[in-house]
């Protein structure tokens, strides 16, 4: 993921021809646009539209079915919690509200410091070391309240990783 690259219609539509000839295209489409920006920024949104033949209601009506689709920029770390019933049953709710409570954020909203975007998943696939979150691309297992503001603690220290 790139966030700290800007849009352009120009990088849109280049995404978009090297995928409009699939069949269903719009999906594959959306998930280049946001795995190069970082999220599907609005002014897409008629791009896509004029060059697969649809409305614009209908690309974004795609885009705001599927929660994966951001259409802001997500804050420096994506931090999921799981919401599949394997973790629930070990406790994914109550941290879920530890989560938003520490972070002051609810799901896909993102940190006044523009640190940590909060976002369910529904299933890591790391059933048997619930409750599970993923931070960035990394899965991290049996996640306590504790576990989980150390968590935080150390991605606010993180140094700014530099781009260039």
């Amino acid at each position: 993921m790139s966030d700290s690259r800007e849009w352009t219609p120009q990088a849109i539509q280049a995404e978009i021809d090297a995928l409009k000839h699939k069949p269903g295209a719009l999906l594959p489409i959306l998930h280049a646009i946001q795995d190069r920006f970082g999220f599907v920024p609005e002014g897409a949104v008629p791009i896509m539209a004029e060059s697969l033949g649809q409305t614009r209601a209908e690309v974004h009506g795609v885009i705001s079915f599927y929660h994966h689709f951001r259409t802001s920029p997500p804050g420096r770390h994506v931090l999921q919690v799981c919401r599949a019933e394997a973790c629930q049953s070990v406790g994914a709710r109550a941290l879920e509200a530890h989560a938003k409570k520490r972070l002051g954020v609810d799901y896909h909203q993102t940190t006044a410091d523009r640190d940590i975007t909060l976002e369910a998943v529904y299933c890591l696939g790391n059933c048997a070391c619930g409750p599970s979150i993923r931070v960035d691309d990394e899965i991290r297992g049996r996640i306590t309240p504790e576990a989980f503001d150390d968590l935080v603690d150390e991605l606010r220290t993180q140094p700014l990783e530099v781009i260039g």
